[in-house]
């Protein structure tokens, strides 16, 4: 597996909407993956296999505070590790820069996403009823104080 995680770029956006297409109903448009590629609003990491792109995460950073925006593995690729390499990743830029805590939402039928994300220390702390347009899920609200040394306790 090609497991170094890259940022992406302008020249990525083909792969970026093919995926972001094969992953979700309800997808993303070019436009507002220029919003992060292009203009800088947030950033876009992503793992290759083979050549191709096969997973991708993208957040915002805000003052002290990381948004998951979005976070994509390729169907043939799910269940080896890319999600986690990518949320790893980003957590890791959120550790360098100071970043505080993380926030995401989550399909509430996504039970391998939330498997991931509380694998990785998030804390359900909210629900949006009826929120996603494409199935009328509601949406889980997470959240993960980001710590700089695994012994130091929550605050």
């Amino acid at each position: 597996m090609d497991d170094r995680v890259v940022a992406l770029g302008e020249g990525d956006m083909d792969e970026l909407m093919a995926l972001e297409r094969l992953c979700f109903a309800y997808h993303w448009t070019r436009e507002q993956f220029a919003m992060g590629l292009e203009r800088g609003v947030y950033r876009v990491l992503g793992l290759r296999q083979g050549g191709r792109l096969a997973g991708y995460i993208a957040f915002s950073l805000v003052e002290d505070e990381m948004e998951i925006l979005n976070l994509a593995v390729h169907p043939d690729h799910r269940r080896c590790g890319i999600g986690a390499a990518l949320l790893g990743r980003a957590l890791d830029v959120c550790v360098t820069m100071g970043i505080a805590k993380s926030f995401l939402d989550v399909k509430a039928s996504n039970v391998a996403a939330i498997d991931l994300y509380r694998k990785f220390g998030y804390e359900q702390i909210g629900i949006r009823k009826r929120y996603y347009p494409d199935t009328g899920d509601d949406a889980l609200l997470f959240r993960h104080d980001i710590r700089r040394d695994p012994t130091q306790k929550k605050q």
